[in-house]
């Protein structure tokens, strides 16, 4: 009975504190501006499925797509056993699904191989990060926290999964012992080769099964919890976000409502613009002035790097980084959400996403050519957040590249990009 009290203790402790946490970062999401995307349900459902779901784009790299399909497969699989083992632990009863018969030891033979591949998986990932270093895992800003957010899910993922297989092992051998509570259930194809190195004491083996078992769930809930402090909270957004996905064409650029609004007026007298509470601004300076997508993208972000290897203004060595800009946008927002938590309501602190994150030399290194965003695994958009900070820049401030606002004098002046007046662009097809 003891057991049972402290199981449950811990489990809903869990619950209510992951409980606490995911709202804190739904309220953080809602401090993004609103925009609508709940259009063509259908089509949004149908990208879920095959890109959240079917891990579509992650097959566009066959050998880590292959790795984290074991991985995904596994730990989604795996853990419908968690609904054995907390009932078990709420109850004091032992393999509570046995009544299944021989599908029990279909599912816990399923179990054990997804398990098993879950392990061989991480452990290559584990090495690829750390022994091969490979370059998009060890980019400058994946130091410190980033690296260690990584290895301590891979290794935590590597020790579950060792309980997970010791346990069945402990458990089966108790199972032949004919051991009381240990009733004759389940099939062990890859925890079977493990009991010949397990003890022949069945008080030595109780042990060892007790402890994995509660190692097993406590590690399981730990992990939970860590989720909205990690990088892998995609396992839980990747479905919202791709659900959310921007169903139109990449090279589509947003028109500013403001600017619209404006023009309309330009062109017809009668229109009036929206009266709106809220002051204008023209692009994103800091993280309130993104949408709440942007910000949702911030959370999903699984710090892959797809998007840094594939765009050419890092291949060529400027500053930009997709992902780092992903990174600092999750940062800030984490940084305004406290502020707010704090004092009720945003009291500035003399910082913004756009120059104290984000520096203007990687906005500007950007070729708006979309590299990014074809290569993100769910769908994230970083590009949004890059032109939203260029327009604040431009629009607010006045400031940009001189190479910017040459082009800019040209078309007010030349009608086109050109330093050439327009009555001269015809000049070359007189040139021999």
């Amino acid at each position: 009975m003891i057991n049972q009290l402290i199981f449950t203790l811990c489990f809903v402790s869990a619950i209510i504190l992951f409980a606490k946490n995911a709202r804190q970062i739904y309220k953080n999401i809602k401090i993004g501006r609103a925009l609508n995307r709940n259009d063509k349900p259908a089509e949004r459902f149908k990208t879920m499925l095959l890109v959240a779901f079917g891990q579509k784009k992650m097959f566009k790299r066959i050998i880590p797509a292959i790795l984290h399909l074991f991985v995904y497969i596994g730990f989604c699989i795996i853990n419908i056993e968690m609904i054995e083992i907390v009932v078990d632990g709420i109850f004091g009863t032992h393999r509570f699904l046995s009544f299944l018969g021989g599908f029990y030891n279909f599912l816990i033979a399923s179990f054990e191989w997804l398990a098993f591949g879950v392990l061989l998986g991480c452990i290559i990932f584990f090495i690829r990060r750390n022994v091969l270093h490979l370059k998009r895992l060890n980019s400058p800003e994946l130091k410190n926290w980033p690296k260690t957010d990584a290895n301590l899910i891979l290794i935590t993922e590597i020790l579950l999964m060792t309980a997970f297989l010791l346990m069945n092992a402990a458990d089966q051998k108790l199972q032949l012992y004919g051991e009381s509570h240990y009733i004759i259930a389940g099939s062990f194809p890859i925890s079977q080769y493990i009991i010949s190195f397990l003890p022949s004491d069945p008080s030595a083996l109780i042990l060892i099964e007790r402890i994995c078992w509660w190692f097993h769930i406590l590690g399981v809930l730990a992990f939970l919890n860590y989720l909205p402090y990690s990088k892998h909270l995609h396992i839980l957004l990747a479905f919202p976000n791709t659900y959310f996905s921007n169903l139109k064409p990449k090279g589509e650029l947003t028109n500013m409502e403001s600017v619209t609004n404006e023009v309309k007026a330009m062109l017809d007298p009668t229109f009036t613009p929206p009266v709106s509470d809220q002051p204008i601004r023209f692009g994103a300076k800091d993280v309130q002035d993104l949408t709440w997508k942007n910000l949702l993208d911030a959370y999903t972000c699984t710090e892959c790097g797809r998007c840094t290897s594939s765009c050419p203004a890092n291949i060529t060595g400027k500053l930009l980084s997709p992902r780092k800009i992903m990174m600092d946008t999750r940062d800030r927002l984490d940084e305004v959400g406290k502020n707010i938590k704090a004092n009720g309501s945003f009291v500035d602190d003399q910082k913004s996403l756009l120059d104290t994150y984000i520096t203007r030399e990687e906005l500007w290194a950007c070729t708006s050519c979309n590299a990014c965003v074809e290569q993100c695994p769910v769908n994230i958009n970083p590009l949004e957040i890059i032109i939203e900070l260029r327009r604040f820049s431009v629009m607010e401030e006045s400031q940009a590249p001189a190479s910017i606002n040459t082009m800019f004098g040209n078309v007010e002046n030349n009608g086109a990009p050109w330093k050439y007046s327009q009555m001269d662009r015809a000049n070359w097809t007189s040139q021999q």
